[in-house]
């Protein structure tokens, strides 16, 4: 089944899991450390993620490291940028009102 990235970002402990593996490469028991849940649960959010393609598996001797896929990082980015804009002119027009009204008080 092909997963979906909004889907995979929508879970709470899966964001929290890109957060830390964004600043390093880590190991499935070394992310566990960071939750209040079981190793198997935290290889199925994994699992989950790998589907997406927003993390990848890198073998180091015994060990699997998890590292971020930033290109599919720039997708989400991509996607949010389209409303990036929007936001700004509304913030814009609320600037504008509030300094309207300020200057209307004086």
């Amino acid at each position: 089944m092909r997963r979906d990235i909004f889907q995979a970002i929508a879970d709470p402990t899966r964001r929290t899991i890109i957060a830390l593996i964004a600043l390093q490469a880590m190991t499935p028991n070394a992310l566990a450390e960071h939750f209040d849940t079981t190793r198997q649960a935290i290889s199925k959010h994994l699992k989950i993620l790998t589907e997406c393609q927003l993390i990848s598996q890198q073998q180091a001797g015994r060990e699997i490291y998890y590292r971020l896929e930033v290109s599919k990082m720039k997708e989400i980015d991509s996607w949010l940028e389209q409303f990036r804009k929007i936001w700004e002119d509304r913030f814009n027009e609320l600037d504008n009102i509030l300094s309207t009204t300020k200057s209307d008080e004086k």
